[in-house]
């Protein structure tokens, strides 16, 4: 399949991704071209999908969420209305932050960020163990956080180009 991409709009999508607050003035001054065909490509590359949102990142840190949880979770049953009913019910808690199902051990992994471990343990107790599909959880504490990114390297994309 042959990409849709040139190397114009591959490098727009970089720069976005380094700053979404960037104009297409400063796109256009950086790739030597006028604001109005940056413009028009950033509108292109929403209109198909390639970007499908701008957002701050947020330091959890300073918003006192000073702790990060995975959790592997099993299920009592794997039909559809059991994944339908669980991801309806874990799609509404604030605490996760993103969602997979996988394959392997568990059926699903989530991303928790919380204030603390007490706060951890409330979600647990109040909101994630009333979930009547659940049928295994399993924690991993995070001690220590290396690369953490939303950033998609694109230079592969070059090659196709």
């Amino acid at each position: 399949m042959k990409n849709k991409l040139d190397k114009i709009d591959i490098k727009i999508l970089e720069l976005l991704q380094e700053n979404s607050k960037v104009t297409a003035k400063t796109i256009g001054e950086n790739l030597n071209l006028s604001q109005t065909p940056i413009f028009e490509r950033i509108k292109k590359l929403e209109k198909e999908g390639y970007i499908k949102n701008y957002m701050a990142i947020l330091s959890e840190w300073k918003l006192g969420l000073k702790q990060t949880v995975f959790i592997g979770i099993t299920l009592n049953g794997h039909t559809r209305s059991y994944l339908e009913k669980f991801l309806a019910k874990v799609n509404n808690f604030h605490e996760v932050l993103e969602c997979y199902q996988v394959t392997g051990n568990f059926d699903y992994m989530l991303k928790v960020v919380v204030k603390d471990i007490d706060a951890y343990q409330t979600f647990v107790e109040t909101k994630l163990s009333m979930i009547s599909e659940l049928n295994n959880v399993h924690t991993y504490i995070v001690t220590k956080k290396g690369k953490q990114s939303n950033k998609l390297d694109l230079s592969f994309l070059e090659d196709l180009v």
